[in-house]
């Protein structure tokens, strides 16, 4: 069985070829922001296309990096590009490729991957969180993914850490997402985040509120493990070893909780794998 896994972000689109298991073909570029769905869909259509001539696709699993309404497969929108709003992207896919494909948020798409095939394989409760653009979540349990009433749940990137703190592009002060995301820190300190983090000073300063999201997490869920994508989890010991220790500090006294804090162990492709899962179990 071949599966074309897609991961739609707000910095890049990757797109990997599976061979039943097998990691077969992998292509990346940048998002252009600018050109929408239709530039999307057209490089997912390019690629799908030449790749096709060469193997039989079976099926699609798509990750997108926005609120998706999971059961009726639609596109909510997209937080950082334009013109995705209430978007039938499966249907698009079936119309330009011919494949059955089902989609959900990325970072739901994400804990499938590295609870299947990564870091937080075995681990159930398993929260994953990525660190990029923009931070999200996922929770993968022993029955699948948490959705939540309305495919709304594990948006961990807008809870609030820091009352009264600056403005996020949500509209509300202090969260997550505006004090650590990729994005935030290169507008804040005009430099990238790879470097930032190799700076102790920086990182202990970094760690404070990451650590207080976290905390939230642990309290409120009660995972098994977290695993942390997304290009900041990169950094390594650098920024997991002062985080864990920040942690610590935070967290309730009298909690027994567990605190397993890893990194992704798929790098780049933890929503190329979990697209494969998603496609499995759909």
């Amino acid at each position: 069985m071949n599966t074309l896994a897609i991961d739609i972000g707000g910095t890049k689109l990757t797109l990997g070829l599976f061979q039943d298991d097998q990691l077969v073909r992998r292509m990346s570029r940048p998002t252009d922001r600018a050109g929408g769905p239709a530039w999307m869909l057209q490089q997912i259509e390019d690629i799908g296309k030449t790749w096709a001539a060469e193997f039989k696709i079976d099926r699609c699993g798509i990750g997108f990096g926005g609120p998706v309404n999971f059961p009726r497969q639609r596109v909510i929108c997209s937080t950082h590009v334009a013109g995705w709003e209430n978007f039938d992207l499966v249907g698009a896919i079936r119309e330009r490729l011919g494949l059955p494909a089902v989609v959900d948020r990325d970072t739901m798409v994400g804990a499938l991957g590295e609870g299947h095939h990564g870091a937080g394989t075995g681990a159930r409760p398993l929260f994953y969180m990525t660190i990029s653009t923009g931070i999200g979540g996922g929770l993968l349990t022993e029955s699948g993914l948490y959705h939540g009433a309305d495919s709304f749940s594990c948006e961990i990137g807008h809870h609030t850490v820091e009352p009264g703190g600056p403005e996020c592009l949500c509209g509300a002060r202090g969260c997550l997402e505006r004090l650590c995301s990729g994005l935030w820190l290169e507008r804040d300190y005009g430099r990238p985040a790879n470097e930032l983090l190799q700076e102790p000073a920086f990182v202990e300063r970094y760690a404070r509120p990451l650590a207080t999201g976290l905390k939230n997490c642990i309290m409120l869920l009660n995972p098994a493990r977290i695993v942390i994508g997304g290009g900041i989890s990169k950094a390594g010991d650098a920024l997991f070893v002062p985080l864990r220790r920040e942690l610590g500090r935070q967290i309730t006294a009298w909690s027994r909780a567990r605190v397993d804090i890893v990194p992704a162990q798929l790098g780049d492709d933890s929503i190329l794998w979990g697209a494969l899962a998603l496609s499995k179990a759909k």
